[in-house]
């Protein structure tokens, strides 16, 4: 993969900080944006920015044909076999919330998650469990941090009725078994939702092939404008989920007493859509696409074996979640012994220009489980260097030797 060339369609990578390059080690936060897709959502405002659908005027024809050319991009991106199929939403958190909160449910009925699920995901089902006053269950992973299948066949029951799993963790970059596990809960007769925030930027995906009924991602995280996003339903399921927000474009018609739906997606995508994130989503694809995903994924997990290999020799440094590289893409969190993990990341800014992200990355429950306070974590992309992953090695070096 031509990493020069790619990074050169990245504006903020031309800036040099205090004569330093910027090092930018925080895309499964928020990825960086090429020219294509800055291009694609300037154009939007500068040649028809009008409302799609609501007029019957030039540009907002053009708004319409737009919004329906980037629909199509990302159907065929994650296999879906129809464009009614995709939802736009403004980011995973909102995908999540409707299919959770608009699923048709009964008292007593099951919902299972992992026990490393992000927060987006954990307590929109503790929230419904109080309200619809359904059961949440956990399904633990095995002691090394890896899926435990055995655990999960064991928590399905009759009454499981969604299985609501993060596809790839954005605490290790670990991918679940997706294929299994949604043939397995298909064999129970439940239903599947996968958080895919942390998927779609970096695999393949079909959404068609894996049987799956229901997938969630954002745009912000693989290239696109950020409030952009996408749910996938599947077809067969509109019968089984209720209107999550309603209002304008929802309503095909209205009187005092009465309302009829539009048919999805409009069904679910209420009020005014972000219509330049829509076309900037769907150039990222495009470009993603054009550089090949699974040259990502290679070239992510050639850098992560790299980190793997330096931190492995540097004496206090240990890496949180899943320790095998082969296994974490291109997400790599670690503590460094006798260093704050605020610390950690403000040194390697200050002085290096590496960003990267510190805390508990919206996995508060699986810390808190873990007895771990927080870590460092470095989350690598297309646009990554290995000379970039040198000097983090180098600053985990220097900073390991601070007393």
């Amino acid at each position: 993969m031509d990493t020069d060339r790619i990074r050169n369609d990245f504006p903020v990578l031309q800036r040099i900080i205090k004569n330093k390059p910027l090092r930018y080690m925080d895309s499964a936060c928020m990825s960086l944006k090429p020219r294509q897709v800055i291009d694609a959502v300037v154009e939007y405002y500068e040649n028809f920015p009008a409302c799609a659908g609501r007029s019957v005027h030039r540009l907002s024809h053009e708004v319409e044909e737009a919004r329906r050319k980037a629909r199509e991009d990302i159907k065929e991106f994650i296999g879906a076999k129809k464009l009614e199929e995709v939802v736009y939403t403004r980011n995973t958190t909102e995908g999540l919330n409707l299919v959770t909160n608009s699923l048709q449910v009964n008292q007593g009925d099951v919902v299972l998650t992992t026990d490393r699920e992000h927060n987006s995901s954990l307590v929109t089902c503790q929230l419904l469990a109080a309200r619809k006053k359904v059961e949440h269950r956990i399904v633990k992973s095995n002691p090394d941090s890896t899926f435990n299948i055995e655990a999960f066949k064991d928590a399905l029951t009759p009454k499981v009725r969604l299985v609501s799993f993060v596809w790839t963790s954005n605490l290790d970059g670990y991918s679940l078994p997706a294929k299994e596990i949604i043939e397995v809960a298909h064999d129970n007769g439940s239903l599947v939702l996968l958080d895919a925030a942390q998927t779609a930027p970096h695999h393949e995906i079909d959404v068609a092939k894996l049987g799956v009924d229901f997938l969630a991602f954002s745009g912000h995280k693989m290239l696109g404008p950020t409030g952009t996003g996408v749910v996938y339903i599947k077809e067969e399921h509109y019968d089984v989920l209720d209107p999550f927000i309603v209002g304008g474009e929802t309503v095909e018609w209205s009187t005092f007493q009465d309302h009829k739906f539009l048919d999805p997606p409009e069904k679910y995508e209420a009020g005014l859509q972000n219509y330049a994130g829509e076309i900037g989503l769907a150039a990222a694809i495009r470009y993603l696409k054009s550089i090949g995903l699974k040259k990502v994924e290679k070239h992510e997990q050639e850098l992560n074996q790299l980190v793997h290999n330096g931190f492995s020799q540097i004496n206090g440094v240990t890496i949180i979640g899943i320790r095998d590289p082969r296994l974490r893409g291109g997400i790599t969190s670690f503590n460094i012994e006798g260093v704050m993990y605020h610390d950690v990341a403000l040194i390697m800014n200050r002085n290096y220009n590496l960003m990267l992200r510190s805390g508990q990355h919206c996995v508060h429950s699986w810390f808190n489980a873990s007895g771990i306070e927080g870590s460092v974590r470095a989350s690598l992309y297309l646009y990554n260097t290995r000379d970039e992953v040198e000097t983090l090695i180098e600053a985990a070096e220097e900073i390991s030797k601070l007393d």
